[in-house]
């Protein structure tokens, strides 16, 4: 249809991807893997190292910075209705060489976001094992590598984190069986988790105590990021974690029934029903424990637990909960970078095994596989802070892209149909590009030789493979006539 992404036909004998999931699907994807480790496991380092009590104004300035990239991302999916997410929207607004590094920046996001959650979910299922009596062994629960206090890498005692090897594991057969049983299992997850954290907040919220929220903003330590104002922003940076998913939403572009009306749907939709539950959970937490307790692998436990016998019940369903949750998170990563390297594939930038569909399943198995395994490496053999603050840096850098994308397409293709446009432009993208810009900044401080390392890595196999098997990618923008 003129004015609108065409795509390309398939090239003879390929098999597509299957469109199956409507907006309350989407819906379920996004918010499948925004609630999980964020606030079952990332909200208490954050509140312990950096913002105390005020946590809760960092969601705040987080959601202000998802709600303008999330307004920027729903113009781009229904505009560009093509799997691979941010990839797609920076190749169709800057070419072949952003679009491919953004692509593999997009690893940091759902690839060592799938690993970082695979060890918050290996936390809680210790603990659910140990109300049973069932003890796992300390070398085969943790990682064998750690983050020194220079940000350098030391070892451990430990040899493997099994759990968190095996959820992943699981969680690939999953999807391998194809995207309408994956769906199905995360929209069950997401009812049952959803429902716990309503109940976390319904029964703990009223007794919550004065005393832990006093003072509000803990007094700087003379270090930026360290509590005080400075601290807000930098824990706003570290739980972005916690909003991440909203997105993935735009990855199943080309597995929606009617792309261009229901991702919008889907990105909004969860965003916005994720955000309340989040400022109203992170008030419940630092209200019933002091923030100083709250940095362990399973703070919202640890919250539960200082109420004392009035929420003695509620701690094995929040356990319960955060499995839940974190496996449709760990899910919906893996997923979104099944399909990332799907669309990669399909325009050259990767072998072709990334893009190739079974017949019968429907979906990209060998890259299933591959992505599958190298994420049960990393979850197995780091931590939650090194992976962590390696995802949310990555996230944000693609959310700033994203932003910038709305306006050189409003500007290089004025005439696309557009379905949805982000209102208020170009103020919205523009504070998008602030706003995610203050809260990488402080993650940059201390990361950025390790994202700039992941970039040349990714620049590389850039020059060395993807400049030379690079084609037409599968989509098209067509301008409308313009107006008389």
């Amino acid at each position: 249809m003129a004015g609108q992404v065409e795509a390309t036909a398939p090239e003879s004998g390929d098999v597509e991807l299957r469109r199956v999931l409507g907006p309350w699907q989407l819906i379920g994807i996004g918010i499948g893997a925004i609630i999980g480790a964020g606030i079952f496991v990332i909200t208490g380092q954050a509140a312990a190292d950096h913002a105390g009590p005020a946590i809760v104004l960092s969601f705040v300035f987080a959601c202000v910075g998802c709600a303008f990239a999330g307004l920027c991302y729903a113009e781009l999916a229904a505009m560009i209705p093509a799997s691979g997410g941010a990839y797609t929207y920076a190749y169709a607004a800057f070419g072949r060489l952003v679009g491919f590094m953004i692509g593999w920046d997009l690893c940091l996001e759902y690839g060592m976001a799938a690993s970082t959650v695979a060890v918050g979910w290996g936390g809680y299922f210790k603990a659910l094992l140990g109300h049973v009596g069932v003890e796992v062994p300390a070398q085969f629960a943790s990682a064998p590598f750690a983050q020194g206090a220079d940000g350098s890498l030391v070892t451990t005692e430990a040899i493997v984190n099994l759990p968190a090897v095996g959820v992943v594991a699981i969680l690939t057969a999953l999807l391998i069986l194809g995207i309408r049983s994956s769906a199905g299992f995360n929209n069950a997850m997401v009812l049952l988790k959803v429902g716990i954290v309503l109940a976390v907040i319904a029964f703990g919220l009223p007794l919550i105590s004065g005393e832990n929220l006093t003072p509000l903003i803990p007094e700087n330590t003379g270090k930026f990021g360290e509590f005080g104002w400075s601290g807000i922003l930098a824990a706003s940076g570290v739980i972005f974690f916690a909003y991440i998913g909203f997105d993935s939403v735009s990855v199943a572009a080309q597995e929606a029934k009617n792309p261009q009306r229901d991702l919008p749907i889907g990105i909004l939709g969860s965003l916005a029903i994720c955000t309340v539950l989040y400022i109203l959970m992170s008030l419940t937490m630092v209200g019933l424990a002091h923030y100083s307790t709250l940095k362990v692998d399973a703070p919202v436990s640890v919250a539960i637990a200082a109420a004392g016998e009035e929420l003695a019940w509620l701690r094995t369903w929040v356990e319960v909960g955060a499995i839940a949750g974190l496996s449709t998170v760990i899910l919906v990563s893996l997923y979104g970078q099944t399909r990332i390297f799907y669309a990669m594939s399909r325009d050259g930038f990767l072998p072709a095994a990334f893009s190739k569909i079974d017949p019968k399943s429907r979906t990209p198995v060998v890259s299933t596989l591959i992505i599958g395994a190298v994420v049960a490496l990393f979850a197995g053999l780091f931590p939650l802070d090194i992976l962590g603050d390696m995802v949310s840096a990555g996230t944000l850098i693609a959310f700033i892209l994203v932003c910038v994308a709305v306006m050189v397409l409003r500007e290089t293709r004025p005439n696309v149909k557009r379905p949805f446009k982000t209102p208020f432009y170009p103020a919205v993208p523009i504070l998008g590009i602030i706003v995610c810009g203050m809260m990488v900044w402080p993650l940059l401080e201390t990361l950025w030789w390790r994202v700039l390392g992941w970039m040349a890595i990714g620049l590389v196999i850039y020059l060395v493979y993807g400049i030379w098997h690079a084609k037409e990618p599968m989509w098209k923008l067509v301008d409308e006539p313009p107006a008389k």
